[in-house]
């Protein structure tokens, strides 16, 4: 059975949700017979999102609203959450979804971090701190669902602006589950999805067609809301390239340039990347 957030007439705000995982979790959301608020940035994607998701719910458009908010600013999803609950009330599902990949290198444009960290964590943190004392105080099933990265816990060479987003949403959702999970009479309960290679507008870099090794992002949904399901906290997917065997072993080998004093980032060292790809094969 679904997690009893998830249950009809109940309410989901999804950001990030005019197009990929964001999309697909909202008309999940909604063929389940909640209520859903899609927000994301203003502009056609967002309404025509919006109508796609009113396909699938109970009551049509009248159970789904499109508001365009900025994640990256406070007082945006401050409104959000004041409009959300003008419109329908009580809050059951928060999905902190929004993200940004512009690109980033070490010594590179201020800007690029600072639009990255903005959005990507500080946008989840916000989300949470606003959404998340109605929703205890409700005293009704909830969730919170933070969209993470593998690159927040492997943090590959390439992105670091990106890595360092997705490293602090996994310590936050870490933190904010501890929270809630001592917090007296509190239902709501915090988890982090951990995509794999998946499909969609921030993955594209200007393909067409979705690669071989890629998910969809429905997949992705329905890999979560299994997950969710079993009680998961960390929903760690896998994709058509990577098994989930495979993303364990390269979590423990990150984990391992600690406890071995292993240079950082060693899977990519010169001097350890033959090591690495021993253990890799290692049964």
């Amino acid at each position: 059975m679904p997690h009893a957030a998830l249950s009809k007439n109940h309410v989901a705000v999804v950001t990030g949700a005019a197009s990929g995982i964001g999309l697909a979790a909202a008309k999940r959301f909604a063929d389940l017979g909640l209520k859903v608020v899609l927000a994301d940035l203003p502009g056609e994607r967002l309404q025509a999102a919006a109508a796609e998701v009113a396909k699938v719910a109970a009551g049509g458009a009248n159970d789904v609203a499109a508001i365009a908010t900025d994640v990256s600013q406070p007082d945006e999803l401050v409104a959000l959450a004041r409009s959300v609950r003008e419109r329908f009330g009580h809050v059951h599902v928060l999905m902190n979804n929004a993200g940004i990949q512009p690109g980033s290198s070490m010594f590179g444009p201020l800007e690029n971090w600072e639009a990255v960290i903005t959005v990507n964590l500080w946008g989840v943190i916000n989300g949470s701190r606003i959404f998340a004392p109605a929703m205890i105080a409700h005293g009704e099933p909830g969730l919170i669902i933070n969209t993470g990265s593998k690159q927040g816990i492997t943090t590959p060479p390439g992105d670091p602006a990106y890595n360092v987003s997705k490293a602090g949403v996994k310590v936050f959702t870490e933190a904010l589950q501890h929270e809630l999970r001592n917090t007296e009479g509190c239902k709501v309960a915090a988890h982090l999805l951990i995509p794999g290679f998946v499909y969609t507008s921030l993955t594209a870099q200007g393909r067409t067609e979705k690669p071989a090794g890629a998910w969809t992002p429905e997949q992705t949904v329905d890999f979560m809301m299994d997950s969710l399901e079993r009680g998961d906290f960390y929903i760690l997917c896998p994709d058509n390239e990577v098994v989930r065997s495979t993303d364990e072993k390269r979590i423990l080998w990150a984990a391992g340039d600690i406890v071995e004093n292993r240079p950082p980032l060693s899977r990519w060292h010169p001097d350890h990347g033959d090591a690495f790809k021993a253990f890799l094969d290692r049964d």
